[in-house]
């Protein structure tokens, strides 16, 4: 039923439209009248406004031609950098970029899917609920797009988001996320001439860092200082570093105790950062910017939506792996407003590099299988 060539087609076409996150316009407009083409619903949101890029999300409601609760299909429109002049090649079934960007399957490949499974349904008159689709702006700058969606347009409380690596995997636990900004303030001076009189930011920021652990914690844990800003030049104590993190945790209670632990470390080595000078006494201070970046996803392995997607695997006779992510997705907003949400794979590899690439037979089976869900559910 798969139709290789269209995908082929339809994949060349969106990953010729550059679209990194903020400047989504030109390929929401192309989508917008991809998905009119197909019978379509089209509305825009106001979340590009809010954000700061020149697109909102965009909704597709198709009615559907049999009764049935409605279900959610969710991608996001922008890519990583670098974006600029993407050229899809297709070499031996597998796409890559021509040069030195990133290739954009992640995430065109899943509306690509998406679009080849409509087109199915439509040619083999194959009866369907209603759909939402949901493409989203801003994904890739911490869900953004779908933090900024108004629930209230949705009548869907089930879906399938296509935004994950390999073939033949089905994501429904992924973790919640802090992240969070800690500046430090010490007291700058003279390296040379007085660097008694100074409290490098830098060092309070060196010890309370050598205090952290970092990385992988526990199979539901991990924990990372991303950048380091500080410092003017090589002869002036710095009186200033900002450090920016994250820590992510299957376990709400992990992830609140792995971030107290991260912020007191900072306190403790702050605190003890004082000195006198003469009769002044210099203590180093610091300010915190901590944020919930996304809540826990959690579906039970026998809901309906799993339900659903284990008889479509069936009847392709293609058992799907069923486990946990270690990222967050849109998935995980949709289940946080009470959309019961899993992640389907599209296929795509290498992503968020320039050596991205993805098979077209992977595509293929993505949309066989996107189309026998829709069918069942």
């Amino acid at each position: 039923m798969i139709n290789e060539q269209r995908i082929c087609d339809e994949f060349i076409r969106q990953t010729s439209i550059d679209s990194p996150s903020f400047k989504e316009a030109a390929i929401a407009n192309y989508l917008e009248k991809r998905f009119k083409e197909l019978g379509a619903e089209i509305e825009f949101d106001d979340a590009g406004e809010k954000i700061g890029s020149d697109s909102g999300n965009m909704i597709a409601r198709f009615p559907g031609t049999k009764a049935g609760e409605p279900l959610l299909l969710s991608v996001h429109m922008d890519t990583v950098t670098p974006a600029e002049n993407v050229q899809p090649v297709l070499n031996d079934g597998i796409f890559t970029s021509a040069g030195e960007t990133i290739l954009g399957g992640d995430d065109k490949s899943g509306i690509v899917e998406i679009i080849e499974a409509i087109d199915v349904l439509h040619e083999q008159k194959i009866p369907y609920v209603a759909l939402e689709v949901v493409v989203t702006i801003c994904e890739e700058q911490g869900l953004l797009g779908a933090k900024q969606l108004d629930f209230s347009k949705l009548k869907a409380k089930r879906g399938v988001a296509l935004d994950t690596t390999g073939i033949d995997i089905v994501i429904n636990r992924a973790p919640a996320a802090n992240r969070f900004t800690i500046n430090i303030f010490g007291h700058e001076a003279h390296a040379g001439v007085c660097p008694e009189q100074g409290v490098s930011a830098i060092q309070i920021a060196s010890r309370a860092i050598a205090r952290m652990t970092l990385g992988r914690i526990d199979n539901e844990t991990t924990a990372n200082i991303g950048t380091i800003h500080g410092g003017l030049a090589s002869n002036i104590i710095p009186n200033r570093v900002s450090l920016r993190g994250e820590v992510r945790s299957h376990d709400v209670n992990k992830l609140r105790k792995h971030t107290e632990l991260i912020i007191s470390s900072v306190e403790e080595e702050v605190a003890k950062a004082t000195i006198t000078v003469g009769a002044e006494t210099k203590q180093a201070s610091m300010s915190l910017e901590l944020k919930e970046d996304f809540s826990p996803m959690r579906v039970a392995e026998d809901a309906p939506i799993l339900q659903v997607i284990h008889a479509a695997s069936a009847a392709l006779d293609r058992p799907q792996e069923i486990r946990a992510a270690g990222g967050g997705s849109d998935a995980n907003i949709f289940n946080g407003h009470g959309i019961e949400t899993v992640i389907v794979a599209t296929g795509m590899s290498k992503v968020h590099t320039i050596n991205e690439q993805i098979a077209v037979d992977d595509m293929v089976k993505t949309s066989e299988l996107l189309v026998e869900i829709i069918r069942r559910a």
